[in-house]
């Protein structure tokens, strides 16, 4: 097949669609299915004050998931500065994407065989796996971005790809619904059905990879590696790191990026244990909010995107990032006992929506248009998703801890406010450039 050029409308399509493919994990088991499957299963065999025992010890359910996710995080921002290294050395971003992939879509699958206590090291485990395979994978589709977008382009082209992510995993999660709550398949069971959208989603995200394998080039800028490539690939992570050094802007915007990925993946990992087990609503309705969230959001990457065109990236970042301190206010007033807590809940899934997809494309594309010349990129798109990995394993550690201190998610929640206010002050001293306004 011919290599599209720079900025053509069919590559930068099919750079895109990697996120139609793996948005589903994002959705089903990162925020809405698995979190509540998981949640459910634990609470039926947990003992009379809620904990269940893992690895001889005693454990509360959430607090171990946030555990399981920490570390898994930590495994990501451990080994992609490595991997990156060597796939910028070697040239062969293509071949760490697609093994990153694969790891994460079987995994997914894999997690079809927890069903009861004697499975949980399964859940937690393919969690693992899942994770790093998903995340290592985000990092070499990200260090794209530079590659195959001009800079005028990189909003926009960013955006399409989080708006194809939503319709994608939209599209998956309505015919999930179906699988949980409905008996149309012959699935009577609710554990069952969601058991087979594991399945599903590893098989779409596998699936629709393939169309973004075709387009994509290796090798971009024709590297021809030594023998010795490993220690090469260290010696490219240590200079891209002496490197940052000398752009103030772009270490600036990694602090800032830092704080609020805190704050930005913590609520969407746990919203939606934090709205089964803090508000105490059914299934269906978590679902619907965690679906409201997705469209909004479909909504949010194009009306921020536009923004941005008109009055720059980082003011377009500072206004999602004041919206976001007001979901952590709001949620911290929701309360079980409230009337009609659950349309609350849905108003507050719209404002998360909103800046959801807008807050993650602006950070890619920001980031993106503040690197400087070079042939690097995947090292330094590790460096940034190291940034987030560390603050996603410090904003589940900070949230695990305070539920274990206050029995209370609501603190926890609120306390996350204080990392959006941190990360808004850091971009006030982030001058730009003529791409960052």
């Amino acid at each position: 097949m011919a290599t599209l050029e720079k900025g053509n409308k069919k590559l930068l399509n099919a750079w895109a669609f990697y996120d139609w493919a793996n948005s589903v994990y994002s959705l089903v088991i990162s925020t809405a299915v698995f979190p509540i499957y998981y949640s459910s299963m634990t609470s039926s065999f947990a003992n009379l004050e809620g904990s269940i025992t893992f690895l001889g010890t005693s454990w509360n359910p959430t607090t171990l998931y946030n555990y399981t996710l920490s570390l898994t995080f930590l495994i990501v921002g451990i080994i992609s500065p490595i991997l990156s290294g060597i796939a910028d050395y070697t040239g062969n971003k293509l071949k760490f994407l697609k093994f990153f992939c694969l790891l994460g879509s079987l995994s997914v699958m894999c997690l079809f065989f927890f069903k009861d206590e004697s499975t949980l090291w399964v859940a937690l485990f393919f969690t693992i796996t899942a994770g790093v395979g998903f995340w290592g994978s985000i990092v070499f589709y990200n260090a794209y971005l530079p590659e195959i977008a001009y800079p005028e382009q990189q909003d926009n082209v960013s955006a399409k790809g989080f708006i194809f992510g939503y319709i994608g995993s939209v599209i998956l999660m309505v015919l999930c619904m179906v699988l949980i709550q409905t008996g149309v398949f012959g699935f009577l069971d609710e554990a069952y059905g969601s058991r087979i959208t594991f399945l599903l989603v590893g098989i779409w995200w596998l699936g629709f990879a393939q169309i973004t394998y075709r387009h994509l080039p290796n090798n971009v800028y024709n590297q021809k590696p030594e023998k010795d490539y490993i220690w090469k690939g260290f010696n490219e992570l240590k200079k891209v790191a002496k490197e940052l050094n000398e752009y103030k802007d772009l270490k600036r915007f990694l602090v800032s990026f830092s704080f609020f990925s805190v704050g930005v993946q913590t609520i969407v990992l746990m919203a939606g244990i934090f709205g089964s087990e803090e508000l105490g609503l059914p299934t269906a309705n978590l679902i619907l909010t965690i679906l409201l969230v997705q469209i909004v959001a479909i909504a949010g990457a194009f009306i921020f995107s536009r923004l941005s065109n008109k009055y720059g990236n980082l003011t377009a970042l500072k206004i999602t990032l004041i919206i976001w301190g007001l979901v952590c206010f709001l949620a911290f007033s929701l309360d079980k006992s409230q009337e009609n807590v659950d349309m609350y809940f849905y108003v507050l899934g719209g404002v998360l929506g909103l800046v959801l997809g807008a807050t993650q494309s602006l950070a890619r594309s920001t980031y993106s248009k503040l690197l400087p010349e070079t042939e690097d990129h995947a090292t330094y798109f590790s460096f940034y998703d190291v940034t987030e990995k560390i603050a996603i394993v410090l904003g589940m550690f900070v949230f695990g801890l305070l539920i274990s201190i206050t029995n209370s998610m609501q603190w926890s929640v609120l306390f996350l406010a204080i990392f959006f206010l941190v990360a808004l002050i850091v971009l006030f001293t982030i001058k730009g450039n003529k791409y960052v306004k």
